[in-house]
């Protein structure tokens, strides 16, 4: 019998699901993947999917941001990279979907490293606007480089395609950006169990003392610089084939900001902090959406007066969790975990 955290075997350490509970929740939530696009309509399937695409980028920040312990508030535009290589190559190349992808995302990793050089002489703050300064000169680069970018028209594309089948509706790209997601979760996921996670992590504890133990600590900045923005290029790219039209105001600063504030959120450092904190952050402006729409009939000029709200609440958000929470909504997902577990024994 297995008792707390200890394991028999190699195998049993290995394992990403280590309880039975887990296993049929993982089941549940897999099962709930597949049936979502045959039970909702086409607008939420239509959330889904930005809920898909905004956990890659999420997923990737926080390996950065909170495995690694680097601020970033460029992400958007490592995003954009990924866009704008993944437009140019449908539109000259016409090479396949996936290898668009791939070459996005590193393309977007290969900027990441260059951001990420100034990472081994500042930290915190001033690595947060060093990775500002770095998206407003991407954006430079977006507009003035017409024969790339389109300058300020941007790109526009054909839709996707996937062994001939055109993907036009909102469940096609569903079936597309779903499995990728889940590939580069459960991804993630293992990085943390190898020694390149382990060194991340370490880097983000104490990095004096993990240079001290011999981890090479501007390699593994670089590379965590890189990760992350892979998959942020990734997102990007499959952003673009969603909508497919590419500019450089597809990308603001405030989706950076976004996807930070879903990282805090959602819990920094844990892979389930990515997901769920993408999730809710995404969802807030329909639930914002669905609160004008109540109170439309009550309140006279309610969708002029709640439409700024939306980065208001961002801010509240972050500045909440930080005091009130500031392990995220993970943490409370473990609480009731913890509470059931120990149920009816708990004290």
């Amino acid at each position: 019998m297995i008792i707390g955290t200890a394991k028999e075997t190699y195998r049993a350490d290995e394992a990403l699901l280590t309880t039975t509970p887990q296993r049929v929740w993982m089941a549940a939530l897999l099962a709930g993947l597949v049936a979502l696009p045959f039970v909702f309509n086409a607008y939420w399937t239509y959330l889904a999917c930005l809920v898909l695409i905004n956990i890659i980028a999420a997923t990737g920040l926080n390996v950065l941001t909170g495995y690694t312990g680097l601020v970033s508030l460029g992400h958007a535009a490592f995003m954009a990279v990924g866009a704008y290589t993944v437009a140019w190559a449908e539109r000259n190349l016409g090479t396949p979907l996936i290898l668009n992808l791939l070459g996005g995302g590193l393309l977007a990793a290969g900027v990441g490293v260059i951001v990420g050089l100034p990472s081994l002489r500042v930290k915190g703050l001033y690595l947060a606007i060093a990775t500002i300064a770095a998206s407003f000169i991407l954006h430079f680069i977006f507009v003035e480089w017409h024969s790339v970018t389109g300058g300020s028209a941007g790109l526009t594309m054909q839709p996707a395609r996937v062994f001939g089948f055109e993907l036009v509706q909102y469940r096609h790209f569903y079936w597309l950006i779903m499995p990728i997601c889940v590939l580069m979760v459960t991804a993630a996921a293992n990085l943390f169990r190898n020694r390149i996670g382990r060194a991340f992590i370490a880097i983000r504890d104490r990095d004096i003392s993990a240079q001290v133990l011999g981890i090479p600590i501007l390699r593994y900045k670089l590379m965590s610089f890189g990760l992350a923005s892979f998959y942020a290029g990734v997102a990007g790219g499959l952003w673009a084939y969603f909508f497919r039209v590419v500019t450089p105001e597809s990308f603001p600063l405030i989706t950076s900001i976004f996807l930070l504030a879903a990282v805090i959120v959602g819990g920094m450092g844990t892979i389930l902090g990515g997901v769920i904190g993408a999730l809710f952050m995404t969802l807030v402006p329909e639930l914002l959406r669905f609160a004008v729409d109540f109170l439309g009939p009550v309140i006279p000029n309610a969708g002029l007066i709640l439409s700024p709200v939306r980065t208001v609440v961002f801010g509240a958000l972050i500045v909440g969790f930080l005091i009130f929470e500031p392990q995220g909504l993970s943490e409370i997902v473990q609480r009731i975990r913890r509470f059931f577990r120990l149920w009816p024994f708990r004290t």
